[in-house]
């Protein structure tokens, strides 16, 4: 038998998946290396004793996910790992990112947008270092895109920054010393629990419910001495959950009478096609809020739009951008600023939206009967894996031929210990929707569910 299917039997679940994940753990470890030809796929059929659709099923897989190439009669050989496509790499790092739709309208804005913002040649004062904390016409328009989400803001407490991670290291490096204690769901991002770590923050778990975090529970902590809440308010990450009105003003009302500060992290707070208000609208005072480009048009933009509590505030996080960043990219700051004026940023978003909704509905009935969150307009889910699942860790990596991006839940645990039998699985990105079909077929698969009919 080929080495790299010396431990076929120990994986369990269907054989086509097994032999398609056997190929990409060796393709990734080396154990078959670049240009190596595999064997025919009777030959295979006949040496594991399955049928040939077995194998045939397996290498489509492992082609579907980049991993091999057929070459005619030649046979199948393992490509190049730099040809992989962008999907596969993407699925690799665990983010989430905006479905591309079938439509090559975000490319063509870009390329239009960049076109008009440059057409002034090589004097165009795009291509100088603008003031870390964004030039003067972004951040009015940005001033004025939060203004219209409700929160009245002055120029002069808008900030632009290289992304949301980059204004949450900022708000997080210069609002809160050593020791403070901030407030997040029991499942939290990623960024944030390594940001308390990097600056010595100790983050305290919060219950929740479907609808968000308990504000009960935040007030409790509030007198046990916590500092901030953290809460991404609209299609959280990675639970999905979305506070209602009533929740958000028991919230603000709790925060604003024990004066701590609100960090709400608004990554998809413009994504529903009906937003609440933001957090941030009901206590001005105590709230930064940062709206990032990266979740609901693209990540390559790296822009995210921050209003302070005030301009105070707001100086001081310059300050920490400064030295960190230097500024956000002024092509892309300015790019964002054109689609605002133009109505563009709404179309894309739109786009966005519709592709998100129909993904949703196409995954839906292969996740009947599976305890699983999702926002019907967002792009990742929140399954809970029952104990005869497999580990979260393992049915992640055994899914990964697929193209999918899913992260196990104990990376979001504040507290690894308690960390929920749950994986986050994004349903984003380029991964087309048969693609995307068949690897939720086989993730039910995994997970032993029948298929819903």
């Amino acid at each position: 038998m080929q080495s790299w299917l010396d431990h076929l039997a120990d994986r369990s679940g269907p054989k086509y998946l097994a032999i398609a994940d056997a190929i990409d753990h060796a393709v990734r470890t080396g154990a078959l290396r670049p240009g190596e030809r595999l064997p025919p796929q009777r030959e295979l059929a006949a040496e594991l004793g399955v049928d040939l659709t077995t194998v045939t099923r397996a290498y489509g897989l492992a082609r579907d996910a980049g991993l091999i190439e057929g070459a005619g009669r030649l046979g199948s050989y393992v490509r190049n790992a730099a040809g992989l496509p962008l999907a596969d790499l993407t699925a690799d790092s665990g983010m989430i990112m905006p479905p591309q739709p079938g439509f090559a309208l975000l490319g063509q804005a870009m390329r239009d947008g960049m076109a008009k913002l440059l057409r002034a040649g090589g004097q165009s004062p795009l291509l100088q270092y603008q003031p870390s904390g964004g030039a003067l016409r972004d951040r009015q328009e940005a001033a004025q895109a939060l203004a219209a989400r409700g929160m009245a803001t002055a120029e002069d407490q808008a900030i632009v920054t290289a992304g949301g991670q980059n204004a949450l290291h900022a708000i997080i490096g210069t609002m809160f010393a050593p020791g403070d204690v901030i407030c997040a769901g029991r499942s939290t991002y990623p960024g944030l629990l390594a940001l308390a770590r990097r600056f010595g923050l100790t983050v305290r778990a919060i219950p929740g419910d479907g609808e968000g975090l308990d504000p009960d529970a935040v007030q409790a902590a509030a007198l046990a001495g916590a500092k901030a809440v953290y809460v991404v308010p609209t299609n959280d990450n990675p639970t999905t959950a979305t506070l209602d009105l009533e929740r958000r003003l028991w919230l603000a009302a709790i925060i604003r009478r024990h004066g701590l500060t609100l960090v709400e992290d608004d990554a998809y707070g413009q994504l529903p096609a009906r937003p609440l208000p933001p957090l941030a609208a009901f206590a001005p005072e105590r709230s930064w809020h940062v709206a990032s480009v990266a979740k609901i048009v693209s990540p390559v933009l790296r822009v995210a739009h921050v209003r302070a509590p005030s301009a105070a505030a707001a100086r001081r996080l310059v300050g920490d951008i400064s030295e960190t960043s230097v500024m956000a990219p002024p092509l892309n700051a300015a790019l964002v600023t054109h689609w605002l004026r133009e109505g563009v940023f709404a179309d894309l978003v739109a786009r966005v939206r519709a592709e998100g909704v129909v993904r949703q509905r196409l995954v839906a009935p292969l996740l009947a009967g599976l305890d699983h969150a999702a926002h019907p307009e967002g792009y990742h889910i929140w399954l809970r894996l029952a104990e005869t699942a497999p580990a979260p860790a393992e049915l992640a990596s055994r899914l990964s031929p697929l193209g999918l991006s899913i992260v196990p839940g104990e990376r979001f645990a504040v507290d690894p210990a308690a960390a929920e039998r749950a994986v986050r699985i994004s349903i984003g990105g380029a991964i087309g929707h048969e693609r995307l079909a068949r690897a939720f077929e086989g993730l039910r698969a995994l997970v032993g569910a029948a298929p819903a009919r």
